[in-house]
């Protein structure tokens, strides 16, 4: 299978949705599968909310869910296309361009609010590739749209997660590679 360019979205979507991956508390996730959607408390509509397509880059920042309480549930959240697409279309760089002055970004920034940010993807063990994954923060009015207009439907993947973990630990690669969601290069729409 040959490597993916140096950036390119990759993610489990259809014609109308996509989706994209966040862990959180007990208190958090259980209010957001009990509601379809985040509440206010516990989640925090003003701070900035980091939402990923890749499952592996989400095991990487979550530690599959055992990292700390924290971020011990994952959940799968399909939001629209057309929300996803506004997020691409309102965004920024999180770091500035190297063709942009500090002032062109600050001022980007300020105005921009999302913020995207590329990271090397990871493979079952965790360990960094050379392309990357994006994530894509959503920050002022863009929290609202997700969290009262995107989001279609939130799944509790952290069994799947514990599952593919327990594979990996038992070096099943093969069965832990078949139970990964399909990712595959994200059509705009």
């Amino acid at each position: 299978m040959p490597t993916p360019p140096l950036r390119q979205i990759r993610a489990q979507y259809d014609d109308k949705t996509i989706r994209v991956y966040q862990a959180y508390s007990d208190s958090i996730a259980n209010a957001a599968l009990a509601h379809g959607t985040f509440v206010s408390p516990p989640f925090k509509m003003e701070r900035m909310t980091w939402i990923k397509p890749s499952f592996l880059w989400m095991m990487y920042r979550s530690g599959w869910g055992l990292k700390d309480a924290g971020q011990s549930r994952i959940l799968a959240i399909d939001i629209s296309r057309e929300g996803f697409e506004w997020a691409l279309a309102h965004s920024c760089p999180s770091h500035p361009e190297e063709s942009m002055s500090k002032e062109q970004w600050q001022t980007l920034k300020e105005s921009a609010p999302v913020r995207i940010q590329w990271d090397p993807e990871r493979d079952l063990y965790l360990q960094p590739q050379t392309h990357r994954a994006i994530q894509i923060g959503l920050g002022k009015e863009a929290v609202g749209l997700y969290v009262n207009e995107w989001i279609q439907h939130i799944t509790d993947v952290t069994p799947l997660a514990r599952h593919i973990h327990d594979l990996v630990s038992s070096n099943k690669l093969e069965e832990a590679y078949s139970a990964l969601p399909d990712e595959i290069e994200y059509s705009h729409a």
